[in-house]
């Protein structure tokens, strides 16, 4: 998942962030609300994680912005202990779900899959582009039968090229689909994420162009 977590608490904010890219999950963070606001207003992700209290504009008032633009991804709000009054603002406002304050780290994970799960899926279970099936309900590629058995990044990378078959994707924006906006990663390590992907899917029929200094594009040899 591609997660856009939105909390000014940032001992708070590094343990989420932590914790969900210890499971390949890239995350965007933002600790103030107008900021945050712009962000959304720009980017798409999987689900967002919005706190109530936040520097110059509220979580509720985010909420509703979100959805007078139509953007309907799966919120999860966060809220202080006790404050009932809150979470009814929260859900009122467009919220899918929310999580009182002190929480467990393994609940908060498991919400989230809950609410991607629960996103209506326009794209087909199996997908086969040359001799390579994917299966977005296992998240699993196959070649002739064999599951490639990608590493989390790799797959996340082989998934966000198949999405955009045949359209160019800019480096930077893999970068930030990977590891999130304005996350510190070497150099080439989207370069050396696409030569791995590249080997194991060498004889499949499918190849990944290069448009040097431009990006990369998923194609059918």
């Amino acid at each position: 998942m591609r997660v856009i977590l939105v909390e000014d608490h940032l001992s708070l904010a590094k343990g989420i962030g932590n914790a969900l890219r210890d499971q390949g999950h890239a995350v965007d963070h933002l600790d103030d609300g107008l900021d945050a606001d712009t962000f959304l207003s720009r980017h798409s992700a999987d689900v967002a994680i919005i706190d109530i209290n936040l520097p110059r504009l509220s979580g509720i008032e985010i909420i509703r912005r979100l959805r007078a633009r139509g953007n309907t991804i799966p919120v999860l709000v966060l809220t202080a202990q006790g404050k009932t009054s809150e979470r009814v603002a929260g859900l009122d406002a467009g919220a899918d779900d929310y999580l009182v304050k002190p929480f467990d780290m393994e609940e908060l994970v498991a919400r989230l899959r809950a609410l991607f799960r629960r996103r209506p899926q326009v794209a087909p279970v199996h997908e086969t582009v040359g001799n390579l099936l994917y299966d977005r309900e296992q998240r699993i590629v196959l070649h002739a039968g064999r599951n490639l058995d990608l590493p989390r990044r790799e797959l996340a990378l082989f998934e966000l090229l198949l999405e955009n078959r045949g359209r160019l994707i800019e480096k930077d924006r893999i970068a930030d689909s990977l590891y999130g906006t304005g996350t510190s990663v070497e150099a080439n390590a989207v370069e050396l994420l696409i030569s791995r992907l590249r080997r194991k899917i060498d004889g499949s029929g499918v190849t990944i162009r290069t448009a040097r200094g431009l990006g990369y594009m998923l194609d059918e040899t």
